[in-house]
């Protein structure tokens, strides 16, 4: 009776735990009455390393599994250094207006025939259990609190549960079975795979083996070996095997470990025993109690998620199923849910990104394909950096770190390019990369030929020392951010025109100034603002750099110079941000990229504050582009409007974003659908992106900290009158709760870990000790509210408990 009583005390915990929340709070769950069809339906879990999709099935169970390091090919370049001798004349032909013979000339010099490798799954382990059709009672469910994924159903007169999750400590995937009634799992477990691979199994070691090769691509030999291991562990029954596949008969219950291990060290070694790795992680889960290691699981899971609470009350809607909420979602009444998604985005970013692991990709962790969307790499013009926007702000610094590894490697293999490309100093990456870390350009000219990369990436090195304050983390990352200013130094030319130092060739990322590509249509131009920006962001944060360390100052004098030579922004004839130095916007134009606004998100570069003029041409800009978009760019745009302190119109952007596409293949029927059954992001397809950029959006939404103060609630829907979030942190490294009612902040209580003078905002009057009016900030040309700004001077570990005036 042991097995019964512990399957009901799960079941009656759980319910206990649901109970236990406060009233204002939703379960954050998401959950489902039948199970995944398509895999866009299936749930996620990941420990980084390894993703699984768990598609919740009776008769037929189906865990899509992945390895973070299992890509195709293997170690190799794709610099063409036939673009060096060709620098010159494309210059010169971009000064004399020939852009379309300047992009025919890049395409036939500055490209190789390797454009990045993918990101392969390594297939699925399938359970099957004949018996338990007609099954009644279904539920299946993601607990973002638990980061556990459970299916419960009735069969045959007794009740079934499975839970699936992704251990952080082991890096594998556990999925345990359970009834209600003692000798009742019956199933047969084996492995499938799209790739050509071996699958053995082991009766008497209780263990399923598949091994094969990543595929070969463009030319590029795969070479990365994997071994994927599923042991099945049983508390009574009988385990058999045939060739390919194990068979439990009348256990009580059984939990099947899943480890992968490839040869994979790093970008340019695969010298690693794929069946070494494989077997130690396995080998350290086999020790460790269930029920005791599910517990461990939660808590280190816990210590990242739950640092951040967010309520907007309960919603009548949090008993449908997901997809039905999303489907629901235009008519207002579902505010909760906008909640849910938020800490959504943040599990999906534990879950794909931890500590010595690789960045989450074009799709986090998860993919079905040999050959993902866009080959599931890193696309380095924007959906990269947009996977880590909510890593600081959201509290989750330590996700951060594989993309901090992947720019340190970026800075090696850039180096080579700079130098045989551009005969430059300095290191370079365009507009994509992957696992092998390749930096020079992909795809062809149209789209790829953006130097700037490595530049952006390099600007999340200065923002997280300006979260954290560690001096030695910036002192490890200054060589990267100087070597990433030096290629621009050595690269950037005078306009012949404009008289600003410009780079060239360059684009405005994937868009030129007649449109997307299409006949006698070039993108190629020398010189654009999104360019202008990064680097004024780049030198400045470089020159910064070297002052705190007190190291490089002729160096930083060099920067000063070349940066006073930049195109400053610029306002044109239609009261717009201008894309490109010349006046070339049409504003009829709908493209989802709108690079030019990188000033204003995710840098700081405009305000209504400090640069009115270029924030009322920032709206402008917005507008004409539009509120429609592709799924990742409008996860930016919420961004934006949260900056242009438009709460309103930034809830309009996230129900554009919550609607639902049930299926890739029903896109027809669901054209401006962008959120699948899952919650994943469509692009469509699906990239990951836009669920980091809608979680980053939120918290621009509730609290920003750019422009040289914490602003608390600067751009608060009417629709999210009352709600909580606990947890957020600011530049600085405050740490802040904000409480508000009938739209009107009430309190708000920030810690300051780190001390220092803590420079407050808000539409509202503010009473706190030992706190300081500045100033009253009027714009009323700009439409936005009054702003009450404020001063205190902290130490380091206050509390400071404000509240808000009702004057």
């Amino acid at each position: 009776m042991q097995r019964i009583s512990n399957f009901l005390i799960i079941t009656v915990l759980t319910a206990l735990v649901g109970c236990g929340k406060t009233t204002e709070r939703q379960p954050l769950e998401l959950h489902y009455s039948q199970p995944a069809e398509r895999w866009v339906e299936a749930l996620p879990i990941g420990c980084s390393r390894m993703g699984a999709m768990v598609f919740g099935g009776t008769t037929r169970e189906e865990i899509q599994l992945n390895d973070e390091t299992f890509w195709g090919g293997s170690p190799n370049r794709n610099d063409n250094p036939a673009a060096l001798g060709a620098l010159g004349k494309v210059r010169q032909l971009l000064f004399e207006g020939k852009t379309v013979e300047a992009q025919s000339l890049i395409d036939r010099t500055f490209y190789s025939e390797r454009h990045g490798m993918p990101f392969q799954t390594l297939g699925s382990l399938i359970i099957t259990q004949p018996s338990h059709t007609n099954a009644t009672n279904y539920r299946r469910s993601l607990d973002l609190d638990r980061a556990v994924a459970s299916t419960t159903y009735n069969a045959g007169g007794i009740g079934f549960r499975r839970e699936a999750w992704a251990s952080f400590d082991d890096k594998i995937i556990v999925l345990r079975l359970e009834a209600d009634r003692e000798a009742s799992i019956d199933f047969d477990v084996q492995f499938s795979s799209p790739l050509d691979v071996e699958i053995s199994a082991n009766g008497e070691a209780n263990e399923l083996r598949m091994s094969g090769v990543s595929q070969s691509h463009e030319g590029v030999e795969g070479k990365v070996r994997m071994t994927t291991i599923a042991h099945v562990s049983t508390d009574g029954g009988e385990v058999s095997a045939d060739s390919s596949s194990l068979q439990i008969r009348s256990a009580n219950a059984a939990t099947i470990y899943i480890s992968s291990g490839t040869n994979f060290v790093n970008y340019n070694d695969l010298s690693a025993d794929e069946n070494v790795v494989a077997e130690r992680h396995l080998a350290s889960a086999l020790t460790k109690d269930y029920a005791a290691a599910l517990r461990a699981n939660i808590d280190r899971y816990r210590s990242q998620f739950a640092r951040v609470e967010f309520s907007l009350g309960q919603s009548q809607r949090d008993t449908l199923d997901t997809d039905r909420r999303v489907a629901l979602f235009a008519d207002g009444n579902d505010m909760p849910l906008c909640a849910l998604l938020f800490q959504y985005g943040r599990y999906l970013l534990i879950s794909s990104s931890q500590p010595e692991g690789q960045p989450a990709n074009l799709q986090g962790v998860w993919n079905q394909h040999l050959t993902a969307p866009w080959d599931g790499k890193y696309t380095i013009n924007i959906n990269t950096e947009m996977n880590y926007w909510p890593a600081e702000v959201t509290n989750l610094g330590e996700t951060a770190e594989p993309l901090f590894q992947m720019i340190s490697e970026l800075a090696q293999t850039g180096r080579q390019t700079a130098r045989d490309m551009y005969g430059c100093r300095g290191w370079v990456a365009h507009h994509n990369t992957d696992i092998w870390r390749i930096t020079g350009p992909v795809d062809n000219a149209f789209y790829g030929t953006w130097p700037m990369g490595g530049a952006w990436l390099t600007t999340h090195l200065w923002e997280h020392f300006q979260y954290t304050a560690d001096t030695a983390f910036l002192r490890k990352s200054y060589p990267i951010m100087r070597g990433a200013t030096e290629f621009f130094v050595d690269f950037l030319v005078p306009h012949p025109v404009h008289n600003h130092l410009v780079t060239a060739p360059t684009l405005s990322p994937e868009h030129g100034p007649n449109g997307e590509e299409g006949h006698n249509s070039s993108s190629i131009v020398a010189g654009c603002t999104m360019d202008s920006q990064i680097l004024a962001d780049l030198f400045g944060q470089t020159i910064g750099a070297a002052e705190i360390l007190g190291i490089d100052a002729d160096y930083a004098d060099t920067l000063r110079r070349v940066s006073s030579q930049l195109p400053p922004m610029k306002v044109g004839r239609h009261g717009q941000l201008q894309e490109w130095l010349d006046d070339l916007d049409d504003p009829n134009d709908k493209h989802r990229h709108i690079s030019h606004l990188y000033g204003l998100y995710p840098s700081a570069q405009i305000s209504p504050f400090g640069t009115p003029e270029l924030f009322a041409a920032a709206r402008t800009t917005l507008n004409q582009r539009g509120d429609e978009a592709t799924g990742w760019s409008i996860g930016w745009k919420i961004n934006l409007w949260a900056r242009l302190l438009d709460g309103n119109h930034a809830l309009k952007i996230i129900a554009n974003m919550l609607r639902l596409l049930p299926g890739d293949d029903l896109i027809r029927q669901n054209p401006d659908g962008r959120t699948y059954p899952n919650l994943f992001d469509a692009h469509p397809p699906f990239q990951i992106d836009g669920n980091f950029g809608y979680t980053a959006g939120v918290a621009e939404m509730l609290m920003q900290s750019h422009d040289g103060a914490l602003h608390l609630l600067p751009a608060l829907p009417d629709a999210w009158a009352d709600g909580k979030i606990v947890g957020l942190v600011a530049r600085g490294g405050f740490r802040t709760d904000i409480e508000w009612r009938n739209g009107r902040l009430t309190k708000a209580t920030i810690a300051s870990p780190l001390g220092g003078k803590l420079r407050l905002r808000s539409q509202w009057p503010l009473t706190a000790k030992n706190l300081k009016q500045r100033a009253i900030i009027d714009s009323d040309t700009l439409g936005i509210a009054r702003v009450f700004e404020y001063e205190i001077d902290t130490q380091r570990g206050d509390v400071i408990e404000i509240e808000a005036n009702d004057k």
